[in-house]
């Protein structure tokens, strides 16, 4: 009976650490694409093969909520609304601004986009969406005194934009349940950013300067 109790117990304690983990876990959980390009493969001495080496790694972070049922662009008047939340521009995530890093030169939409880091935003209009690619930095937590960074994309405004773009917008096959953002038809002159929740997946082509 002692043992039968202490498996119980322990069985009881590992419920308990479960139930808490899944509390604490956050709702739209950290995300990451990322791409390296510009690189060549070589066969140094000693390697069991092929090395990709002197690439530039091409970045995009973000947070990404799930559907969890939810209709998420809406019709007519309320499209877009719910993602916004009451901001100009969508956040293309959840929570902290999504960011793009890249170690070389991008152009998109006819425009070079230099090395650095940048926070991006799509503007959603019924069947037109527009990726911008903006110098706004970003903040952990909403700050209102902070004048170059922005929560997600509140407070933004167009002047601090590098490059307006748009998207292609596509129907998928099948419904993704967890927005993600990826690296599609890449090849080494450059690829498309994308985008991909529900049923939609949004693209902009860009290339490797």
């Amino acid at each position: 009976m002692r043992k039968l109790a202490s498996v119980l117990a322990a069985c009881a304690m590992f419920g308990a650490c479960l139930a808490a983990q899944g509390a604490n876990r956050p709702p739209s959980p950290a995300g990451t694409a990322a791409t390296q390009v510009k690189g060549t493969y070589t066969n140094p001495k000693g390697a069991d093969g092929p090395v990709y080496q002197g690439g530039k790694w091409i970045e995009i972070t973000y947070d990404r909520p799930i559907k969890r049922g939810r209709d998420l662009w809406g019709t007519g008047a309320e499209y877009g609304k719910q993602l916004l939340s009451g901001a100009p521009v969508w956040r293309a995530g959840a929570n902290v601004s999504t960011r793009l890093r890249t170690e070389t030169p991008l152009v998109i939409n006819g425009k070079t986009v230099p090395a650095g880091e940048y926070s991006l935003f799509i503007d959603l209009k019924p069947n037109a969406w527009t990726l911008i690619v903006s110098s706004w930095g970003a903040l952990q937590k909403p700050d209102a005194n902070n004048k170059t960074g922005l929560w997600g994309s509140f407070g933004y405004t167009p002047d601090k934009d590098v490059v307006r773009a748009p998207m292609v917008l596509s129907t998928l096959p099948f419904s993704v349940d967890q927005l993600t953002w990826a690296f599609v038809d890449m090849t080494p002159a450059g690829g498309k950013l994308a985008l991909m929740w529900d049923k939609v997946m949004a693209a902009t082509a860009f290339k490797v300067q």
